[in-house]
């Protein structure tokens, strides 16, 4: 009876340990942009953000102000309301578009993030960039950070997608994991 007791305790736990490294794995966060992304973010100014919305279809995409964080993520920041915050809120990742609607792609996992250093970066790297932030006041301000009118949003890249793919509102929308979805295999 204890052999017996000791092996079933035996097999659940590798059955555990196996289950807990597939989820893993699952939906591998890559948290380093490829050498595509890589040159072409260092070469652009804007990127343009989609979500999925809750039927599967991409967003249309908005262009957005980015920094890149020490971590290999993509940074930005938007008032809680648009729907690209209650999407992320949510789960929906973020397909991003580098420089143009049809430049290089990739979707990541996208969160909203209250990290200070993340706040920091965007607040820092906003003013060095962005001539409109740093003369205008357009865009984030640690006024708008704290009094909750814009958040931060952390997108880590999991997959590049196909050159030319490009933002197609209303159309199925690629999956995070690597199994082809319908969208990209057109």
């Amino acid at each position: 009876m204890m052999k017996r007791l000791q092996l079933t305790s035996t097999v659940a736990l590798a059955l555990a340990l196996f289950t807990l490294a597939f989820a893993a794995t699952a939906t591998e966060v890559r948290a380093e942009f490829t050498k595509r992304d890589a040159d072409a973010l260092a070469q652009t100014t804007k990127i343009f953000v989609g979500t999925v919305r809750k039927d599967g279809n991409q967003s249309r995409a908005a262009e957005v102000w980015f920094t890149t964080g020490a971590d290999g993520t993509v940074l930005i920041q938007t008032p809680p309301a648009t729907w690209k915050a209650k999407r992320i809120g949510r789960g929906s990742p973020a397909i991003v578009w580098i420089g143009a609607e049809n430049g290089p792609a990739f979707i990541g996992k996208a969160e909203i993030t209250r990290e200070a250093a993340a706040i920091q970066k965007i607040l820092d790297d906003f003013r060095e960039r962005y001539l409109m932030n740093r003369i205008g006041g357009v865009g984030p301000s640690r006024a708008k950070f704290d009094a909750g009118r814009v958040i931060a949003i952390k997108i880590t890249p999991v997959r590049d997608l196909p050159d030319g793919f490009a933002s197609e509102p209303g159309k199925p929308a690629p999956r995070i994991d690597n199994a082809a979805s319908t969208a990209e295999s057109e």
